[in-house]
């Protein structure tokens, strides 16, 4: 049994350009995630042992940016939607962990725009503030590599 249960983890190998793969990212977002970090209408289900939960959206462009590929969403209440990404063909949801033993669809998923979603500053500036971070800690990882 592996320590990662995120949804795709079985795939998660690939690499990045400095030889991270999706597994060491979720390693470090795992030390980023935070309340403060989480979508704030979700902020009172946040808890340490439920990192993932709100985290969705960020996590998923953020991911994009470093792998490509693209960002999709599962439709929920509320008009919302639950935010991962395809990388060569393959589906990956770094929070799925949030939704517990939930089983979610990831088939015929709507294709989700950065613009519509970062359209709300707060959003932005959470994914701001985890793209700093994670960058913060990508060096020092790359370093520790060598």
């Amino acid at each position: 049994m592996s320590e990662y249960v995120f949804y795709g983890w079985e795939n998660a190998d690939i690499k990045d350009d400095n030889g991270l793969t999706l597994k060491d990212y979720y390693d470090i977002l795992s030390g980023i995630w935070c309340a403060e970090t989480c979508a704030p209408r979700m902020r009172d289900k946040w808890s340490a042992d439920n990192k993932t939960m709100g985290q969705c959206s960020i996590t998923a462009f953020l991911i994009q940016d470093i792998f490509g590929g693209f960002v999709y969403g599962i439709p929920r209440s509320g008009g919302n939607f639950h935010c991962f990404n395809i990388i060569d063909g393959h589906v990956f949801d770094l929070t799925s962990e949030q939704f517990k033993d939930e089983k979610l669809d990831y088939n015929n998923c709507m294709m989700q725009q950065r613009s519509t979603h970062f359209s709300k500053e707060e959003k932005r500036m959470r994914y701001e503030y985890l793209r700093s971070e994670v960058i913060k800690r990508t060096k020092n990882k790359h370093q520790e590599m060598r």
